[in-house]
């Protein structure tokens, strides 16, 4: 679809309206931000429209959309898609040599789960190696019931941060500012800056490592504008 407006608003209730016509969700909801800054941002994505309509130019809208459509009818039901990753946390995972690679996982990981540890009073089992080994059950409980407790609009936009990574840790640590998002990204992407030091990058991991990043800072973003 090419653009066919020339206005964007937000009217009282935080709807994104297009010449006065309510911008709705994929699925036909109202597409309503209970949050200024984050509406007025949605707003630009709209505005920056030229041609057509491309929604990986507009990554905040897709995030709104899915905080109205998929999260807010059960977000106990998507927070379980998201405490899964509590199970087999990146940060528990270490590698075996080499000492460098070890020492810097150490570095980068290490403070993300002490923070988890004195915040929710758990232990965490770590190990060398990628077999797995389950967490013990108060550990899986307590973080369960830190996602649990996030609202919809909190979901949406922890969503790509912890599943691009692969770490929960990492993501509240980042939604309870005991990490910067630049810690964060440091922390998933560590193994992977370590095979591009030792290899290189070819086309298709680059493109990969853009669309994590794009994906990741619109996540950071979104959480920031609520």
């Amino acid at each position: 679809m090419k653009r066919f407006w020339t206005d964007v608003a937000i009217d009282a209730g935080g709807v994104v309206a297009l010449d006065g016509k309510p911008v709705r969700t994929p699925g036909r909801a109202l597409l309503a931000i209970p949050f200024a800054a984050l509406a007025e941002a949605v707003a630009d994505e709209w505005r920056a429209v030229t041609g057509e309509i491309d929604p990986r130019t507009m990554p905040l809208t897709g995030l709104a959309n899915a905080a109205i459509e998929r999260i807010a009818p059960d977000p106990l039901r998507f927070a379980a898609g998201l405490a899964v990753f509590a199970e087999s946390d990146l940060l528990c995972y270490r590698a075996e040599d080499p000492p460098a690679l070890v020492e810097r996982q150490a570095m980068y990981w290490d403070p993300l789960l002490g923070w988890a540890r004195t915040r929710y009073d758990v232990h965490f089992e770590v190990i060398a190696g990628i077999m797995h080994r389950p967490q013990p059950p108060l550990t899986i409980a307590r973080l369960t019931d830190a996602i649990n407790a996030r609202t919809a609009w909190e979901l949406a936009g922890l969503a790509p941060i912890v599943t691009i990574g692969g770490s929960l840790i990492a993501g509240l640590a980042l939604i309870e500012h005991a990490a910067t998002a630049d810690d964060v990204w440091r922390a998933i992407e560590l193994d992977e800056d370590w095979q591009a030091e030792q290899w290189g990058r070819d086309d298709l991991s680059l493109a990969a490592l853009d669309s994590r990043r794009r994906d990741f800072e619109a996540g950071v973003r979104f959480l920031a504008l609520i």
